[in-house]
């Protein structure tokens, strides 16, 4: 799918948003996500994780001081990184990032600009961009 825009009003369109975009993902992919500080980021997984891990019964939430949260469904796993304290690749051998790649789940980082050349190069992506209070333009790119 090439890049496709949407709008969202609100915290729940955007979880509606990015349910609608998981029915494209599969166990093995990485999205990488990209937006400001309240952007809405974590809503955004919110929706992934209603989407493609109903019986998932963990609050999503953030992982900033985690760095990863995993939320484990019927047929695989999510999990959910935040770069935002991490200061190079050597804290990112310190959590084991590259291991999850092993796993067979779906890798989701936010905060992925700031190692955006150490992601996969065939990584979906989804930028999210304030406008306004509320408003957030939504911005998928999945590839093919």
């Amino acid at each position: 799918m090439a890049e496709k825009s949407y709008y969202s009003r609100n915290a729940a369109e955007t979880e509606d948003i990015a349910a609608e975009l998981a029915k494209a993902l599969k166990a093995g992919d990485t999205l990488a996500l990209y937006g400001e500080m309240g952007a809405g980021k974590t809503a955004f997984v919110r929706g992934l994780v209603k989407q493609l891990l109903p019986n998932c019964v963990r609050l999503v939430h953030s992982p900033t001081f985690a760095i990863v949260n995993e939320y484990r469904g019927d047929e695989y796993s999510m999990y959910h990184f935040d770069f935002y304290r991490i200061k190079d690749e050597e804290d990112l051998y310190s959590v084991a990032f590259y291991d999850y790649f092993d796993r067979g789940g779906i890798i989701v980082t936010e905060w992925s600009e700031l190692f955006d050349d150490l992601l996969p190069a065939d990584r979906k992506k989804v930028r999210i961009v304030k406008d306004g209070e509320n408003g957030r333009h939504i911005y998928a790119d999945f590839g093919d």
